[in-house]
């Protein structure tokens, strides 16, 4: 996929991307987000407690993967490095822009304002390589 094609994809409907972090053993942990692209970022949120939120605080490196998993199949899959803030103004932002693509406008105020709250993050993935396929099976 061209670059246009790949920010297409990532942004298209309410895909859950399956977003990849490092544990502390250097094994690979594996949870689904919802997130936004902003710019060359993904940003997403998370529980400051949760073990992607653990292991983006010691360790920044992860990669996200969003697939269409209908005939002919197509994917994405974003490397880099997360960046974390607990400033809940620019959460509250994020997390309703996020609420409004997977729960709609109508719900977005009340999941955003649901999901910045001290103990959650803002993570803002900051893209440094993709690779994106479409028509796999074509």
């Amino acid at each position: 996929m061209t670059e246009s094609e790949w920010r297409a994809f990532l942004s298209y409907g309410s895909r859950t991307g399956k977003l990849s972090t490092v544990r502390s053993d250097g094994s690979p942990h594996v949870a689904p987000v919802w997130f936004v692209l902003d710019g060359d970022d993904l940003v997403f949120t998370t529980g400051s407690d949760t073990v992607k939120g653990r292991n983006l605080a010691r360790d920044g490196r992860a990669a996200l993967c969003v697939d269409d998993e209908r005939p002919p199949y197509s994917f994405a899959v974003v490397h880099g490095r997360a960046e974390l803030t607990t400033d809940l103004a620019e959460m509250l932002h994020w997390a309703t822009k996020i609420a409004a693509r997977y729960v709609g406008e109508e719900q977005a105020e009340r999941f955003g304002a649901r999901n910045a709250v001290p103990g959650e993050v803002l993570a803002r993935l900051r893209i440094d390589k993709v690779v994106a396929l479409s028509d796999v099976a074509d």
